[in-house]
């Protein structure tokens, strides 16, 4: 297989791994809240749903490893607990959240059964097609992509030239920020940390082994896949502005899917939609269980029994929370990526940049400031005192939920001016 044929082929896997079909539902009730303001929060949610995630990609390039290298600077026990944290997020909240949009945007519509039922029959499936995996998930998913990237498309180019003149105005204060946090729910930057390892595993076992060769393969096939990404999403939040005016302005973002749909491929492209979206989304969930599974069962000696146990707590785990509402699910999760996301982004960062800035004492410098000060942030959608309140003032950006970004990048220039005054340190 020549470079250029394994570039597309690998862009598409990598879109393929983050066209999660839990997150389409985020961008049009962006679009629906920003209104006029839509480019604006689309730059936001770009940044963090495929910028973040594109240089996660560029790092796994430089370190041609797995997850665990991204914070084996600091200590091989923080990645470890770092990565701990990584996959219990990722079974507790967007794995379940696939239930509860394939319930609101599937089956309630059609059947009106309650969401328990749905969440309870959906991850005994799951379980299933995790302990059985084989060729019928590959399937699934190369099927199913292109048909639900060709409706979105057929739905956004409609949509683009038949939206209403008039658009409602934005409901946000601060129209990037807004954007930027709700880039957080797609996962995206996660993903990258997740899906780049897997890429390296498939390049080396089709005995890829020049490092260049390697680093050129991912890089073009993760501007590829960035690229799709960044057109749906942009898209969609396009004409979820355009026909703010067309829907209530309490509608939920499977609802507000789901009308988009409707207006422009009319009742068939709805139906279509909603059950490719629900297959999708249990493609997501089966990946994200089988994932977790696996890393869990290499930490214990590739142990069938902890491959068994774990992926049947995430499908019980999943049964509980998919059952919730998907606004709740995303409100429920606000904390915890207010937890991980910034550790997440700083690692990135340091891994993407020329490593004579990275040294171990950076990395740990840098990470411990980024978690100190990312504190208040998590701690601020648990609770609201006037200490907490207090303190946020006395941090620059604290307000805006970004307290973490001058600290930690005071930290990363003064840790490096110390270190080229005494590079006889040791590094």
């Amino acid at each position: 297989m020549n470079n250029t044929k394994q570039t597309f082929v690998f862009g598409f896997a990598i879109f393929a791994a983050f066209f999660g079909a839990g997150n389409l539902v985020l961008p049009p009730l962006l679009g629906f809240n920003s209104g006029p303001d839509w480019w604006l929060v689309g730059l936001g949610f770009i940044t963090s749903a495929t910028i973040i995630p594109l240089f996660a990609l560029f790092a796994h390039a430089r370190l041609q490893g797995t997850m665990l290298d991204f914070g084996n600077k600091v200590s091989p026990f923080f990645s470890l607990i770092f990565c701990f944290c990584v996959y219990l997020i990722a079974v507790a909240l967007p794995c379940p959240r696939t239930a509860a949009v394939t319930h609101e945007m599937a089956i309630a519509p059609f059947f009106g059964t309650p969401s328990i039922l749905t969440s309870s029959v959906y991850f005994v499936l799951v379980f299933l097609f995790v302990m059985n995996r084989g060729k019928v998930l590959d399937l699934l998913g190369k099927y199913l992509t292109p048909l639900i990237v060709i409706i979105l498309l057929a739905i956004i180019v409609i949509g683009i030239f038949t939206t209403p003149s008039e658009i409602e105005p934005s409901i946000y204060n601060s129209a990037f920020l807004s954007g930027f946090f709700e880039g957080y729910q797609t996962y995206d930057a996660i993903a990258g940390l997740l899906t780049g390892g897997i890429v390296i595993i498939s390049l080396n076992m089709q005995g890829i082994t020049s490092l260049e060769e390697k680093k050129s393969i991912i890089a073009r096939s993760s501007f590829i896949a960035m690229a799709g990404l960044f057109i749906i999403y942009i898209g969609l939040m396009f004409i979820g502005a355009h026909f703010n005016g067309q829907f209530d302005s309490s509608i939920s973002r499977p609802e507000l899917l789901s009308g988009l749909a409707l207006k422009t491929l009319g009742n068939f492209g709805n139906i279509s939609l909603s059950i490719l979206v629900a297959l999708a989304c249990f493609t997501t969930a089966v990946a994200i269980i089988v994932g977790t599974a696996d890393f869990f069962k290499g930490l214990f000696n590739e142990s069938r029994s902890v491959y068994t146990i774990t992926a049947i707590i995430s499908c019980v785990l999943g049964i509980l929370v998919g059952q919730m509402d998907v606004k709740y699910i995303i409100d429920v999760a606000l904390p915890a990526l207010m937890f991980i996301y910034p550790l997440t982004i700083v690692l990135i960062f340091l891994n993407v940049i020329p490593e004579k800035f990275a040294s171990e004492k950076v990395f740990r410098g840098v990470v411990l400031v980024t978690f100190v000060f990312s504190i208040p942030d998590f701690l601020g959608f648990l609770m609201e005192t006037n200490w907490l309140n207090q303190l946020k003032d006395t941090i620059p950006l604290a307000k805006d939920n970004l307290g973490w970004v001058f600290p930690s990048l005071v930290a990363f220039i003064i840790l490096n001016l110390i270190k080229n005054k005494n590079p006889h340190l040791n590094e």
